[in-house]
């Protein structure tokens, strides 16, 4: 068994338990620094990922995804390793203990858990803690940019028996992640649409002119850029599917790739599909219209939709 190790929580770790409303908005922030603690004390016992694994039946990929805090980890796990790392101070097992606790919260949403798939809590806690977030969407407008008739028509589409108040309920959740646009601080957030969302009359041509009139407004915002991918060019590049990368601040995952399909999403953290990906953007980036030439297309399709209004 490792010697005993006191090392205290970092002062990072302090600062994640300091606030109530940080833990209300940053769960995955309070996971990256209980990764890198556990990271820390991994290595301060001179023990290899290979080493630590059969300590709670675990395989090798799943201790590195705990280190690098990509999931709310279990408490039972993370409190058989930091013992068997030889940790025995009360203190220090407090401090891991609220770092579990705020990893796994995130209030609001827990007001949501019957209609919030894993795969999207894990999106929104991700959100939550990114620095910068560059996407891709083929179909629709990105769920961030998202009027609420927007959304409401998607549902509806999606599920022709759901409920008034199954709706009014997904919307709200819609709302309460849109919060991301408002915080002081929020990340650098870059979309890249495909010219298809203009013409796709998603909800009829009132509805989607609005959308489009939002998308306009938004567009001006500092800190977001809203920027059309043409048929025309951007028809070799880009890929079939919605895809996302997004980046973290330190002690934790530093970069993920999430690709996102009807009623699941797979996360990557690989080196390789990461730069692949983040190539695939860069070059839909190189291609895609100006912030400017972008108004001018949303400002077209609004037209476009307005006339069909009146007919």
């Amino acid at each position: 068994m490792p010697a005993d190790l006191t090392v205290p929580v970092s002062p990072l770790a302090q600062g994640a338990l300091s606030s109530q409303d940080e833990e209300d908005d940053n769960p995955f922030v309070a996971g990256k620094v209980l990764g890198a603690h556990l990271r820390h004390l991994r290595r301060s016992n001179g023990l290899a990922l290979k080493d630590v694994a059969p300590q709670i039946r675990a395989s090798i990929s799943k201790i590195s995804r705990m280190e690098r805090g990509e999931s709310p980890p279990r408490e039972q796990d993370v409190l058989d390793l930091v013992r068997f790392y030889g940790v025995t101070d009360p203190d220090h097992l407090d401090e891991i203990r609220e770092l579990l606790r705020q990893s796994q919260s995130q209030t609001w949403l827990h007001q949501y858990s019957d209609i919030t798939p894993g795969w999207l809590k894990r999106l929104i806690g991700l959100e939550d803690s990114a620095t910068e977030i560059r996407s891709y969407e083929v179909h629709l407008v990105p769920g961030l940019l998202q009027t609420s008739d927007y959304t409401s028509a998607i549902i509806k589409a999606a599920m022709p028996h759901a409920t008034k108040e199954e709706i009014q309920r997904r919307l709200e959740l819609r709302h309460l992640r849109q919060r991301l646009l408002d915080r002081a601080t929020p990340p650098r957030l870059t979309f890249l649409l495909d010219e298809g969302i203009l013409m796709r009359p998603v909800g009829g041509p009132q509805v989607i002119r609005q959308q489009l009139e939002h998308l306009h407004r938004l567009s001006e915002r500092d800190g977001v850029g809203i920027q059309i991918v043409t048929f025309e060019k951007g028809a070799s590049i880009g890929p079939g599917a919605p895809v996302a990368h997004m980046a973290f601040p330190a002690n934790g995952p530093s970069e993920l790739i999430y690709l996102e399909h009807i009623n699941s999403a797979l996360y990557l953290s690989k080196r390789s599909d990461v730069e692949s990906y983040r190539h695939v953007l860069d070059e839909l980036a190189v291609v895609a219209e100006t912030r400017r030439s972008t108004r001018v297309l949303l400002e077209k399709a609004i037209d476009k939709f307005r006339s069909q209004e009146q007919r």
